[in-house]
């Protein structure tokens, strides 16, 4: 139990860690040209609408009880590698 509440406090450090990169970008995504402005801005909403969805995973999953846990861990897994590519994609 304690490794399944330790793995949850790690999630949710980076899932804050990405939330203040997501915050950031979106700051800074007007600062560009305007044509850089709307793909930069497209791509943002994506990211955003991926972070939600493993914001509500990670959620789901905390509410869960300890025997559910490993049917909810596949889609937060999912959602997470979904979030984490987007960050990198928008990075290159």
């Amino acid at each position: 139990m304690e490794t399944a509440d330790a793995d949850l406090g790690k999630m949710e450090a980076e899932l804050r860690q990405w939330g203040t990169r997501l915050d950031n970008l979106l700051a800074m995504a007007d600062l560009v040209g305007t044509a850089a402005r709307i793909d930069r801005r497209e791509r943002l909403d994506d990211l955003k609408k991926k972070y939600d969805a493993a914001e509500a995973k990670l959620a789901a999953l905390k509410a869960t009880g300890s025997g559910k846990r490993e049917i909810i861990k596949g889609g937060v897994e999912n959602a997470w590698s979904e979030l984490a590519m987007a960050f990198t994609r928008l990075a290159t």
